[in-house]
């Protein structure tokens, strides 16, 4: 990875500052505090003008404002100023700063858009109001998930959304695709559901084309890969184990969908003697398509310095198929039609601009004396409405291959393939959202979005799904 690129991912959370990957090693400085008598400063020696609030006499001396001491008005105005003082600093903390972009006109034949910013959501009619729903039941999620699941898999670099090598060959050669086998089955003891994921890599080509050959045109086409049913991956090593019961941080949907990860992250004063302490956090995310085909989607975030500085750490994509239930073992099923991802085209943000009709699920979490995270108690209160919303494209595409200068702290999205974006996003207001979607031909594009707020809590998680309008405006009469 380049030297420029290391700290790209940087992002500012709670209204903390956000770094930049040019200035890594410095600080920002505080030049000015705002103040009842205000002096000028100068970088060109001094010669610059006084300040609109300071008056010279002859003699020299400095007139002093008298301050009313019987007041309390001085005490407020000043508070008034500290909070417009701190407004500034977060505004200044969340402007952009780096390298630009340069003319993205020329681009290569080939090229595809990798990463790009914030596409605008704004919401043009509202069709139905929000209101309550019933929490979905344990038992229903549970039903959901289990059973044999086949999959592929890929692990994507969080700065330029290109893959990165997953495991190594026997022959020292990077391998960037997987097949999976999951074994899903509810406890009989417990609420708790185990996993077992087995898996195996391959492709050590990437996403690189190779020249047909035999081809007069210079057709290029992605390398050709051992088929699913070549692997015996139940005897293959064990890539995860892990048991999921009723957390507090955990949020989840009837069709099998959900959205787990810490209920809280820890943010406040940065203790410089702890400066070992990185805590480091998995947000796993899940969507569901026609019951039998789920994505996950498992972002690893790093907060450091009190959760001032956040960086993105990996980012793992995981396609699976439901096969049969965990009592049968004859896995025999040649009906796997999934292709690893390095044999896959990626979504282009053409595909998602327009009118959408939206139907969205929003779980808040209740924080109380009496419910709490820490004793797994936490109620939420489940909110469904529809709306129409127009999504618009992002400032700022970047195609992959080009040799154009980025500021990488604009980089909110990842467009990975097989119709997956993932997004990692500090919003104006500071709010922190981990967000993934999935796009498919038929103009249906399902997302779950995880909200924290300023103070590290988990503020709401929403499920949607995004039907493209593709219908004529009606005619007026």
């Amino acid at each position: 990875m380049q030297a420029h690129c290391l700290d790209a991912s940087l992002q500012s959370f709670g209204g903390f500052r956000r770094q930049s990957c040019t200035t890594f090693f410095n600080r920002p400085v505080s030049v000015s505090q705002k103040g009842f008598s205000m002096v000028s400063c100068s970088f060109g020696g001094g010669k610059g003008k006084p300040a609109i609030g300071s008056r010279k006499q002859k003699g020299g001396v400095k007139d002093k404002k008298k301050e009313n001491v019987w007041s309390i008005d001085n005490d407020l105005a000043k508070c008034k100023e500290r909070e417009e003082k701190e407004e500034r600093e977060r505004a200044n903390r969340r402007r952009r700063r780096g390298r630009r972009l340069r003319d993205l006109q020329k681009r290569s034949k080939n090229a595809r858009v990798m990463i790009s910013g914030a596409m605008l959501m704004e919401v043009e009619t509202v069709l139905q109001t929000q209101e309550p729903v019933i929490r979905p039941a344990w038992s229903t999620f549970a039903s959901s998930v289990s059973g044999i699941w086949k999959g592929v898999g890929a692990v994507f670099s969080p700065f330029t959304a290109e893959m990165e090598p997953i495991g190594i060959s026997k022959q020292n050669e990077n391998l960037y695709d997987c097949y999976t086998l999951a074994r899903i089955e509810q406890s009989s003891a417990s609420h708790q559901i185990c996993r077992e994921v087995n898996w195996v890599a391959l492709n050590s080509q990437g996403e690189r084309k190779q020249l047909i050959e035999g081809d007069d045109n210079g057709e290029w086409t992605a390398a050709s890969l051992p088929s699913y049913e070549s692997f015996d991956l139940k005897k293959n090593e064990v890539l995860e184990e892990d048991t999921m019961g009723i957390e507090p941080g955990l949020v989840f949907f009837e069709d099998g969908s959900y959205s787990r990860g810490p209920v809280e992250i820890p943010v406040g004063e940065y203790d410089e003697s702890k400066y070992f302490l990185s805590p480091t956090f998995k947000f796993e995310q899940c969507l569901v398509k026609g019951c039998h085909k789920r994505l996950r989607i498992v972002h690893t975030i790093e907060f450091n310095e009190g959760g001032s500085e956040i960086q993105i750490i990996r980012v793992a994509v995981y396609e699976e198929q439901w096969v049969c239930p965990t009592s049968l073992q004859d896995l025999s099923d040649d009906g796997f039609d999934l292709q690893p991802f390095s044999q896959r085209k990626r979504t282009q943000p053409s595909e998602l601009t327009g009118s959408w009709k939206v139907f969205e699920v929003s779980a808040t979490p209740i924080y109380g004396e009496e419910s709490t995270a820490d004793d797994g108690k936490l109620p939420y209160v489940y909110l469904c409405m529809e709306t129409l919303k127009k999504r618009t494209l992002p400032e700022n595409p970047v195609y992959f291959g080009e040799e154009e200068m980025l500021d990488m702290q604009d980089v909110t999205i990842l467009w990975l393939p097989g119709g997956v974006t993932g997004y990692v996003d500090v919003k104006k207001d500071g709010v922190l959202c981990i967000g993934v979607g999935w796009y498919s031909d038929e103009g249906i594009n399902l997302v779950m979005e995880r909200d924290y707020g300023t103070d590290g809590k988990l503020k709401e998680v929403r499920w949607k799904t995004e039907v493209k309008r593709r219908w004529p405006d009606p005619m007026t009469v």
